[in-house]
């Protein structure tokens, strides 16, 4: 079995395309194509479900994904090991991040790296169903490091290092009757419909916990990916929210009130505890604190 093989076999996999895996590995797509058929046959197995349209993983490709990844992570720390004692950094680093970052620099924090480790290949991603989905990436191996906000106990196998900290306050438009009051407690929004983030972002997920610990329901009227435009829906009078502190400035039309419930949201770097991390991305994790807002 050709390490080369299973480099392609999950680049096809996370791509779920030969062309794009083709262009991101700049090699011509039949040269793709055929390591995955080699690898197949190596393996009595179909490895994926292929469609005009499409590729999906078959289960037999579903089960050898996280192996390959991990044959494929020791060969780079074989490699890294060698780098440091030449004295250069290389390899590729996938990094995981929410769509609104406020605590880190980011873009300062990557060209840093850049200029420090110009051999490394960094690719960032945005995540599209919250941090549960970067948590998940980060177990399963398609990311090493990510930027994410984590509701209580961190799941069993991340490494978590929490970097910022903010209550989540009530939201309401100015005009709203209970805009008069200076606190509220959860049992005084239940009734009301909510602005929030999707299930599986952070914050959603503190205040689902906060409302079921309470024994309350409620009801999610809409739901904003960009955590930073809740509060645009909120004055328009769509809605009330609960949502970081950080995410609301003080402008005309809304009011801000703290609750009795006593939320949180936590910003954090996490990485897969089972995961040995690579000289890189040791050399990223110890610049995080340089980028710290």
């Amino acid at each position: 079995m050709e390490l080369r093989h299973l480099v392609y076999f999950v680049t096809v996999a996370e791509e779920r395309n030969f062309t794009r895996a083709a262009q991101r590995l700049r090699v011509v797509q039949s040269g793709v194509s055929a390591a995955v058929r080699a690898l197949e046959r190596e393996l009595g197995a179909s490895l994926f479900e292929r469609s005009s349209q499409r590729v999906d993983l078959t289960d037999a490709g579903a089960a050898l994904l996280p192996a390959a990844r991990a044959t494929i992570d020791a060969a780079q720390a074989a490699r890294d090991a060698v780098a440091e004692v030449r004295g250069g950094l290389r390899g590729t680093l996938r990094i995981g991040t929410l769509i609104s970052v406020g605590f880190v620099d980011l873009p300062g924090l990557l060209g840093r790296f850049r200029a420090e480790h110009p051999a490394v290949d960094l690719r960032l991603r945005a995540a599209p169903t919250g941090s549960a989905g970067l948590a998940a990436d980060l177990l399963d191996g398609g990311l090493d490091v990510a930027f994410l906000s984590l509701s209580g106990r961190a799941p069993a196998g991340l490494s978590v290092r929490t970097l910022a900290a903010e209550p989540i306050v009530a939201v309401l438009p100015a005009a709203h009757p209970l805009a008069t009051r200076d606190r509220l407690t959860l049992a005084d929004l239940a009734d009301e419909p909510f602005v929030d983030s999707p299930p599986g972002y952070g914050n959603r997920t503190e205040v689902d916990r906060g409302f079921a610990a309470a024994g309350l329901r409620r009801r999610v009227a809409l739901e904003v990916a960009d955590i930073a435009t809740v509060r645009e829906y909120v004055r328009e009078g769509l809605g009330v929210a609960l949502i970081p502190r950080f995410s609301v400035p003080d402008e005309p039309g809304l009011r801000v009130l703290p609750v009795e419930a006593r939320l949180r949201w936590t910003f954090a770097v996490a990485t897969a505890a089972a995961r040995t991390p690579s000289a890189a991305l040791r050399a990223l994790l110890a610049l995080v604190d340089d980028f710290r807002r």
